[in-house]
């Protein structure tokens, strides 16, 4: 079986589409394979279909529920295979299990990548960590579950996606930023912080491609657009680590070639010391 869940759902078994129509077979194939190989108790699919809400014959609705998707699995498999519906969509105590390997989930795979990506990045691979997150990113065709009902387990699970796909969108641009790509990342860049206008590690990126690409001016038109912003939406100032890197370009002060230092992004660990961008030199490296 091969499901996608990063954009909208889509399950096929042998060619075949095993994806429901109804709502809440729907929610209930996509909380079962985000959780594919471990089981997802009837209590937490209740509360996703439900709420606090239950009907009288909440047990036998989500069994109907059950069934359909197994009818779905089962008119895909060939005549004569081994495998059964029960076999896939597994019943366990008060629970339900999807079995399916790891990477028939896009999620799963997803998830590889981006591992593969942040170890790459500790290692000072930047090449490698670039392409291996563009991969990761690749895998998203829309947002998560974009046409699926959402309840609370599933909403939890959603939110936990979109936080990941913009953290690795941050660490993607800034390997290419350490490899010197800032041109080719200025588009990108000009679309994400017109998209999150209060995101300051986006906004951070920007400023240094943007410096970096000999386009001062911009630069700061970036901080005044960020400071404005922020000013108006929550009545605050950008962080400090900003308004130093705003002095550090009004000084020219910012380092024009990136180099390869073996740490992460600095704007990606909010507890790490903050970076000394009032400093000319090789203080900024870190860019």
């Amino acid at each position: 079986m091969r499901i996608r869940l990063l954009g909208e759902l889509d399950a096929t078994l042998h060619g075949r589409s095993v994806t429901p129509t109804a709502a809440k077979p729907r929610q209930v194939l996509a909380l079962l394979a985000l959780h594919a190989g471990h089981i997802v108790s009837v209590p937490t699919l209740i509360e996703e279909l439900w709420g606090d809400r239950p009907p009288m014959s909440v047990r036998t609705t989500l069994q109907t529920y059950i069934l359909q998707l197994r009818r779905l699995i089962q008119s895909a498999l060939p005549a004569g295979s081994p495998s059964r519906a029960k076999d896939i969509l597994v019943t366990r105590f008060d629970a339900y299990l999807l079995d399916v390997p790891p990477d028939s989930i896009d999620v799963r795979v997803y998830e590889q990548l981006v591992e593969a990506g942040n170890r790459a990045i500790d290692k000072g691979e930047y090449h490698a960590a670039s392409r291996l997150l563009g991969q990761a990113l690749s895998k998203w065709q829309g947002r998560a579950l974009a046409d699926v009902r959402i309840g609370m387990p599933l909403g939890i699970e959603v939110t936990r996606l979109e936080e990941s796909r913009l953290n690795v969108l941050e660490s993607r641009i800034g390997a290419d930023i350490r490899l010197g790509r800032h041109h080719a990342i200025l588009s990108e860049l000009t679309v994400l912080t017109a998209q999150h206008p209060m995101h300051e590690n986006l906004c951070a990126h920007h400023m240094v491609s943007l410096y970096r690409a000999g386009r001062q001016c911009q630069a700061l038109q970036v901080f005044r657009t960020l400071r404005e912003t922020l000013n108006r939406e929550l009545g605050v100032e950008p962080s400090t680590r900003l308004q130093n890197l705003q002095q550090a370009v009004l000084r020219s002060e910012l380092d024009l070639v990136p180099h390869a230092v073996e740490q992460r992004e600095a704007w990606s660990h909010p507890a790490a010391p903050e970076p000394a961008l009032g400093m000319p030199g090789p203080r900024f490296a870190h860019w």
